[in-house]
Formats: structure tokens, sequence, C-alpha cells
């Protein structure tokens, strides 16, 4: 079982209107039938780990949870998957809330630490890269420390591409090309050029200097839908939420006298509710916003339409044979100039192949755009011929059986400029809360962890509306070292200067 830490109290300063002095944790209340009937109703829209975060803590506080399964990023609304259901993410050390949540729940979902492997061409890079190369990226330290996770630091480097940051930066031509560029791929999900620095920046900190200790993952040792979202969700239906799937939100209904909204149209229904939380990605919520006339009179909602999203495309194969594959999580670039790309040996990794007697591996593409029309053949033609250009023993194996899943638009996509038109975890509606990864808040984490917490921070809002149940432990990411606390108080105190001198805000910053 992984370690879990203990938690802290902390409040997302986003909200200043939070209550203070409310931060212990829900114990859980017998209720008559009566109460019961009274309690106040939160509609969630969504159910990754924003919306089950969000679910999970306000059910302990006694609400009646309604949560809304669409399926939209997948074109049916059938299905109720999300874009956490999608592609295979690793659990980083500085995953603390998740960590605690699952020991919370009482699971075992996770792998132990392992290490993961970067090919490129030729070959296993962090054997090759030269020092002389590594030594390029000190300079980028400058660019860290100045980015401090404000909305300042976010406005001065978010119109500015990642690509063009390093390259003023110094950084050496092998360390982006083998290194930075594909980490970049496939932790923000786009090419360099199409990243934002501060996105780039704020991911760089909290994955690689806030955690230069140690950067082995652990991976879900099966889809985490199955071994994480199911048995939660069970859990939560014995505290009496509601999972509803197939419905579509098309708009929502406002009460013009409070300004608050009153009730979620899923086409033909209707769902009253006291508070609501979005919980969804980004092409989502624009699919929700175009149908409603209601959230298109809000320019905060309008400003949503000119974000993006990024394709994924999955494959996974079933191989004739055993193929050593020497890491269990592998990221890949530079073939046939395709963006980078991770593959995993799925034996190694999920407990339902580890007996198997043929290999059975995934490999995820990130902006897949060029990838998701091709025929099924053809893609695996492609992906078994880079597969044998990273691991040889792959051109021995014959492919089987295969499960190729098309994701368009599914992933949020830090584009530079995206900034200014991301939205905050309130809303000019008063009882209308916003959860995912996409969402800006001041936490400092990334990802799945970064979608939970967003959940709960949502939660706290609700609860602070309201005026009902406890706000929920929020454990921080941990405090910069006392070095780097120093070198951003020096960077602070300059800026301070050099903003108060003559023209300081007469050139473009």
């Amino acid at each position: 079982m992984l370690a879990c830490w203990r938690a802290r109290p902390f409040l997302s300063n986003g909200h200043s209107n939070f209550r203070r002095g409310f931060c212990c944790r829900a114990e859980d209340q017998t209720v008559s039938l009566t109460e019961r009937q009274n309690k106040k109703k939160v509609v969630i829209v969504g159910s990754g780990w924003a919306g089950l975060g969000a679910a999970h803590h306000l059910c302990k506080q006694g609400f009646d949870v309604t949560v809304l399964e669409g399926g939209y990023e997948l074109g049916s609304k059938t299905k109720s998957l999300s874009p956490d259901d999608a592609g295979i993410r690793g659990f980083w050390y500085p995953y603390r809330n998740i960590f605690n949540l699952v020991d919370e729940l009482d699971l075992l979902p996770f792998t132990n630490w392992t290490k993961s492997a970067q090919y490129s061409e030729e070959g296993l890079e962090f054997l090759r890269l030269p020092f002389v190369d590594r030594v390029t990226s000190l300079p980028l330290m400058a660019a860290v420390i100045d980015f401090d996770n404000t909305d300042t630091a976010w406005r001065k480097y978010d119109p500015i591409t990642a690509r063009e940051m390093l390259k003023q930066f110094g950084c050496s031509e092998r360390l982006y090309r083998n290194i930075l560029d594909p980490l970049l791929q496939v932790g923000l999900f786009a090419p360099a050029e199409q990243c934002s620095a501060a996105a780039t920046l704020g991911m760089l900190y909290y994955y690689v200097l806030a955690n230069q200790k140690n950067f082995d993952l652990a991976w879900c040792r099966g889809t985490v839908r199955e071994t994480i979202f199911r048995p939660w969700m069970e859990l939560l239906k014995t505290e009496g939420c509601r999972f509803l799937e197939g419905r579509k939100v098309t708009d929502v209904m406002v009460n013009e006298e409070t300004g608050s909204i009153s009730e979620v149209i899923c086409e033909k229904e209707s769902f009253k509710g006291d508070a609501l939380i979005f919980a969804v990605g980004i092409s989502t919520l624009q699919e929700i916003i175009q149908s409603s006339a209601a959230l298109c009179g809000r320019e905060e909602f309008l400003k949503i339409l000119k974000l993006n999203s990024i394709d994924l495309l999955t494959v996974k194969l079933w191989l004739d044979r055993k193929v050593n594959i020497p890491y269990a999580s592998n990221v890949s670039s530079g073939f046939d100039n395709s963006c980078a790309w991770t593959f995993f040996d799925l034996n190694a990794i999920y407990d339902e192949h580890k007996d198997s007697t043929s290999t059975i591996v995934q490999a995820d593409f990130y902006y897949a755009n060029d990838l998701l029309p091709l025929k099924d053949e053809k893609i695996v033609e492609k992906v078994m011929s880079w597969l044998s250009m990273c691991v040889k023993d792959f051109e021995n194996a014959t492919v089987i059986d295969k499960e190729i899943g098309r994701f368009p638009k599914l992933l949020t996509h830090f584009f530079p400029g995206s900034y200014k038109y991301m939205m905050r975890g309130s809303t000019s509606f008063p009882n209308l809360y916003m959860a995912g990864d996409w969402i800006v808040n001041r936490h400092g984490s990334w990802s799945q962890e970064k979608s939970y917490v967003t959940g709960l921070e949502a939660a706290n809002r609700v609860v602070d509306y309201l005026e009902e149940g406890n706000f929920a432990k929020i454990i921080a990411v941990q405090e910069d070292e006392p070095h780097i606390q120093s070198l951003r108080s020096l960077n602070r105190n300059l800026y301070d200067i050099r903003a108060q001198l003559p023209f300081s805000k007469y050139f473009l910053q």
C-alpha cells in the first residue's frame, strides 16, 4: 500500500467569501426520512476525478447529490466515460490527495513505484544525453523561479510558446528534441510550439523540480474506471448518491429573482438543484454552452468557445508470443516525424494480464489528428513498426487481436494565450461552480490530482453557499525548499522595485 501523508487543512484563496474555521472531516450522520426529504439538492455534471471528488464530499455532508453522465466526448449519449477513462497516465509522488482518498476508500489500486524509459530513434535517451546538453537546462531555472503560479506569472508567460521560451534560455537542440519536447507532448499533450510557456513551467516545477528526489511513478493495476471509479461509485450509491447515465445537458433554467440556476435541462428531462457543479472537459462544456441560451448570454462562458481540445488515439495489441520489454512504461519520439507517444507492458501493470501467455501492450498517441482517420490495419502496421524501433524483439511478434480507441477533442490544450479564456471555480451564477484539470486555481497540482482537487474546491464552494456542512480537507502541495523560497522572495522584491520605476509599464511585458 502506498504511504499516506498526514492531511493538513487547506482552502483555496481563490474564493474570498469562504467561511473560516470549518475544516474538520465530516462524520457520517443518520437522518430521519423527513430530514432526508428536506435535504438540499446538488446536481453534478461529470463523473471523472472532479465530479466524483465533489460528490464524495457533498454526500458525506448530507446533501442530496445527483451525478449526470452524458459521455459527450465519445459521441454517444449512452456512454458514461470521461476523459479520465481514456489512455494510461501514471500517478506521481505529489498526488497526495488522491493517495489519501484511496486509503480512505480502503482500495489497493496501484502498482509499486516503477521507473520509466524514454526512447528516440537513437535508443534509450537517458543513457545517451551528453553532460553538456544537460547543463544547458540550468538557465531555465531562472524562469522556473520567476513563475510562482500567481495570476501575474500566468499572464506574463502564457502568451509565449514553450519552444520560444526554451530557445531564449539557451536550451540545446539535442536536449529539446530528445527530452523536453517529448516530455511536453505526453505531459501537456501537444508539441512545444503549441504549448503555453506558463503551463510548461507549472508542469515542470510540479513534476520535476518539486519532486526531484524521485521520478518513479505508480500505475493503476487496471483501468481507472474499474479499479477506482467503480468501487468508489458503489460506495457513493450506498450514501444516497444517484448516478444517471445518458443524460446530456442541453440548458439550464435561471431564477430571475435570485439570478441562480434552478434547474438543469437534459433534453426532455429536468433536474432541480440548489447548487450545480460542471465537472467536465472543455469540449463537453462547449457543447453545453452552444445549446444553452442561458449560458450563451454570459461572457465568461462565451470565452470557453475559444479554447481547444486535443485528440487521443489508444492502441491495445495482443501478440502471439512473449516480448521482453525492459520497462513497464515508456515514452517514445522522433519516428517518422511523429509526435511523442507512450507504450506500456500491460502484463507488468494490469492484474488481469499478469498470467497471460502472450504479450499485451498499449500505445497512446496524443495530438493524434493525423492518425485518427487511418484504418485500423494501417494504425497497427505503424505501431508495430515503431515498437520494433524501440524494442527489437517486437519484430518477431505477430498481432493476434487489437482494440483501437479514437477520442477526438478529449484532452485539455494549454495553448499559448489560452489562460485568459479559462474559467475560475466560481461563476457569475451564484450557485454554479466549475471543476476540472483546466480550471484556474492556485493549488499548484496538475492532471488527475488537479481534477480531484478542483472537485473538492467546488464542493467547498457549495458548502459555503448553502451554509451547511464542513469544508473538505485539501492537502497542499509540498512547500518549496528553503533556497527556492529565498530566490522567489528576492525575485518578487526586485519585481516590486522595477514596477516603481518611471515608464515601467510603457514597454511590452
